[in-house]
């Protein structure tokens, strides 16, 4: 029945997604409710592969040491995504950047601050393999899912392999994370847009005038994820960190340098390049991805390197035109905006984000067992010496 619960619970967010609510009556056809969430076809989604890829998420068992799951960075009560300004990473380790949310990331066409990853199976197999963050071992981490036999049995049913596969984890994952949406519903700027003359507050409502007015924020934030999905350099100011956490200090660097950045580049800066990992361009260097502006009610802190707590701080510095950086954006200038005119733009920003948040319980996870009777040409048992490191 609990299994059946959350499979209910997963399709009734996409079944939100899927909602088609009326053009605007105000006529602000450049903010929409999402669509349907795309899926590709190669990864179709069942309750059941759903099902596995919930117990997935919040496995530590997929990273290295056992310790880090895809929810350790991830978490429901934040958000899906994390209260720190810069993501913890694996154990002994601290990365550079702000942790995104999963909340409606499956409507981006590319993923990451910098865009370089282009799916959410990707991300998965990027996030719980790459040495900081999940820093899982394939060849460990798939021999651990083949001595669990609840996951040997799912596996089964759902991807018809005789033994686990790593490639249909990531899988599975993804389309757990393709449930993780925001439900229109419980939107009051989605119900607006369905022609709800209530659903916005006078404060939202004059927030809204200034945000496709006077703010200019529509610039940027329009469509259904409230972002061109476009890559800009803002100036944000210095996250702290870097200068005094020895850990982030070496992040960056690290960075840097398994990415292949030149060491003309690289020698001197000591700050996240952005844009440039993915395309080489000097001219991308600082630039980031526009974020989507849905659930900011539950996803502070802001900006690539959390470096705003506040929604409030975040409209002072746009406000003030931004920061001082090098391929700076030409749409960012001064506003003029008064105290008054701040608060209401913060309130409409506030009415893109559910009601009430997405929350998921985490799930008993199965026990891991000795591999018991014949084993399949594919997946030796372990030794002695192997056991114990699993």
């Amino acid at each position: 029945m609990r299994r059946l619960g959350f499979v209910a619970m997963a399709f009734a967010a996409l079944a939100a997604a899927a909602w088609a609510p009326s053009p605007s009556p105000a006529g602000h056809e450049s903010l929409a409710s999402l669509p349907a969430v795309p899926v590709p076809a190669h990864n179709p989604m069942s309750e059941e592969k759903i099902a596995l890829g919930r117990l997935l998420f919040f496995d530590a068992r997929l990273s290295g040491d056992a310790s880090t799951s895809c929810a350790s960075c991830h978490l429901p009560q934040h958000g899906w995504s994390h209260s720190e300004a810069l993501a913890p990473g694996y154990p002994g380790h601290r990365l550079w950047r702000n942790n995104p949310t999963v909340l409606n990331a499956a409507h981006f066409r590319h993923l990451m601050w910098d865009g370089t990853l282009d799916s959410l199976e990707i991300q998965a197999r990027s996030a719980m393999q790459a040495p900081v963050e999940g820093n899982g071992k394939a060849l460990m981490v798939e021999m651990r899912l083949r001595l669990i036999p609840d996951y040997v049995e799912r596996f089964r049913r759902v991807f018809g392999s005789e033994w686990p596969q790593l490639d249909d984890a990531w899988r599975a994952i993804a389309a757990f994370e393709r449930t993780l949406v925001s439900d229109p519903r419980q939107v009051p700027f989605d119900r607006h847009l369905a022609g709800d003359p209530a659903a916005l507050s006078a404060a939202a409502r004059r927030g809204l005038a200034l945000f496709a007015g006077k703010a200019g924020c529509i610039q940027c934030h329009h469509g259904a994820l409230a972002s061109d999905e476009g890559f800009h350099a803002l100036g944000v100011p210095r996250q702290q960190l870097f200068d005094s956490n020895p850990r982030v200090q070496i992040a960056v660097r690290w960075q840097n340098r398994q990415r292949d950045v030149p060491r003309a580049v690289y020698r001197d800066r000591d700050e996240d390049l952005g844009r440039y990992y993915r395309t080489r361009d000097a001219a991308d260097i600082g630039k980031f991805r526009t974020p989507s502006l849905r659930e900011l009610k539950y996803t502070a802190p802001y900006m690539h390197n959390g470096v705003f707590a506040t929604l409030r701080e975040v409209v002072d510095f746009f406000d003030a035109g931004g920061g001082a950086t090098a391929n700076k954006s030409p749409l960012l200038k001064p506003l003029g905006l008064t105290g008054e005119e701040k608060n209401d733009l913060v309130a409409f920003l506030e009415a893109l984000s559910m009601e009430r948040p997405l929350l998921v319980a985490v799930p008993e996870l199965p026990p891991m067992l000795p591999l018991d009777g014949v084993v399949g040409s594919d997946c030796a048992a372990p030794d002695a010496a192997t056991k114990g490191s699993l």
